[in-house]
């Protein structure tokens, strides 16, 4: 099919025949949804700019925003990567740090002062907790994140090995606010989100730094930190059809109906393969012959690009503490929908 259009005002649906899709394949997608995840919201499938199918439960529609959790960390990647290319940053190489002049470390602290940005990118900076065990509510409480994650930050094990981390992401934001004299939500207006059509994400005061204000069902927005910072790992809301217009974006390679929005070697830079299977804050992930790159968010939020193909897959979830994997529904019941027909 022709790409004749661009999905920056209206989408546009089209028979899964024509995209190379078997139809009666993805018919199978709503009984096993409602079947085996119940904690979906929304689902929203691009093949060749195209939706192919979509579909929306547990009382939710196309123009309602959902928290999307993690997912927030693959925006702020493309951010980095927009304000680079703008000349507000030089490169991932820089110093964290050289952004952090007011900071000083104590002396005996070395290893901090060798952390980049690309460590950030890449959950490769050292940490004082067990991975996967990050003590968010920790920052959360704090006056001033950022002089807290700075504390943190080269504390215990070493330079180079996987340790993830929500906090250190949020540096990430921290820099952008710091560099561009805006915050990544008005950076993210202006530089990624409007090009592309995506809605404008709306200024939310945060009315306290409770449970349901940072995480739950008072998220609106994007979350800021107290001292204004646009959340760096968590607490976007976006519609399954913006998340949608962001996967493409990337499969497209950063152009937008012949406007470069983020620069292709970032990219390609960002979905580089690597031991951890985790680029500049996109999951990396070859199975059975298919490469995807996925932005994943607590609870089963999802922005799958899988770019041999020209899909994208789009899911929102409500929070489930438990939520089945969702790359077995996209590869097993999506994918196979391809490679079959």
């Amino acid at each position: 099919m022709q790409r004749t259009y661009w999905p920056t005002t209206v989408w546009q649906t089209a028979d899964p025949a024509a995209l190379g899709m078997d139809a009666d394949l993805l018919t199978q997608l709503d009984p096993a949804i409602r079947a085996e995840y119940g904690n979906i919201s929304g689902i929203v499938v691009v093949r060749s700019g195209y939706i192919a199918y979509e579909r929306y439960y547990n009382g939710c529609g196309p123009d309602d925003p959902h928290h999307v959790a993690s997912v927030t960390k693959s925006i702020l990647s493309a951010l980095v990567g927009i304000a680079i290319e703008a000349g507000f940053i030089r490169h991932v190489d820089q110093n964290v740090l050289d952004f952090f002049p007011d900071y000083v470390p104590d002396a005996a602290d070395k290893r901090k002062r060798d952390i980049t940005i690309r460590h950030l990118l890449t959950m490769t900076a050292p940490y004082p907790f067990a991975d996967w065990h990050e003590p968010l509510a920790n920052m959360c409480m704090q006056p001033d994140w950022v002089r807290y994650t700075l504390d943190m930050l080269g504390q215990g094990g070493s330079i180079g090995d996987f340790k993830y981390s929500t906090a250190g992401a949020h540096l990430l934001s921290a820099i952008l606010s710091r560099t561009t004299g805006k915050s990544a939500r008005e950076f993210a207006n202006e530089r990624l989100f409007k090009p592309i059509g995506m809605k404008e994400v709306p200024h939310y005061e945060m009315e306290s730094f409770g449970f349901e204000e940072l995480f739950g069902s008072k998220v609106r927005g994007w979350v800021e930190d107290p001292n204004g910072s646009s959340a760096g790992g968590w607490g976007l809301t976006m519609t399954p059809r913006d998340m949608a217009r962001f996967g493409l974006l990337y499969v497209r390679g950063g152009t937008w109906d012949r406007l470069p929005v983020i620069p292709r070697a970032w990219i390609d830079e960002s979905k580089a393969g690597n031991p951890y299977h985790y680029g500049y804050l996109w999951w990396l992930r070859e199975e059975e012959g298919i490469f995807a790159y996925s932005a994943l968010g607590d609870g089963g939020n999802v922005i799958c690009c899988i770019p041999d193909n020209d899909l994208v897959v789009a899911i929102t979830s409500r929070f489930d503490m438990n939520p089945r994997d969702r790359w077995t529904l996209i590869k097993d019941r999506i994918v196979t929908a391809i490679k079959q027909y």
